[in-house]
């Protein structure tokens, strides 16, 4: 990841939120905002993960938009 995509990715605000409803709830909502920017953070709350790992639900979610998963930290994911 070049820097300048790394400190967009750091400086990033949460604008996404996985919940209860899934991954599926979402993938419109994340699609339009890469659209509008070159980075997208979304965070998956404890009632979307159940026993699944992050990084597992993000690489999922990434494959339906069709975006590239930059980074997952946490419950948090970083998206171009």
């Amino acid at each position: 990841m070049s820097d300048d995509l790394a400190t967009k990715a750091h400086e990033a605000d949460v604008t996404v939120w996985v919940g209860k409803a899934g991954i599926e709830s979402v993938v419109d909502e994340l699609h339009d905002q890469l659209d509008d920017r070159d980075v997208v953070k979304v965070k998956f709350l404890r009632s979307a993960r159940g026993g699944d790992e992050t990084a597992d639900l993000a690489a999922d979610l990434a494959e339906r938009v069709g975006a590239e998963v930059l980074d997952v930290r946490g419950n948090t994911a970083v998206y171009r």
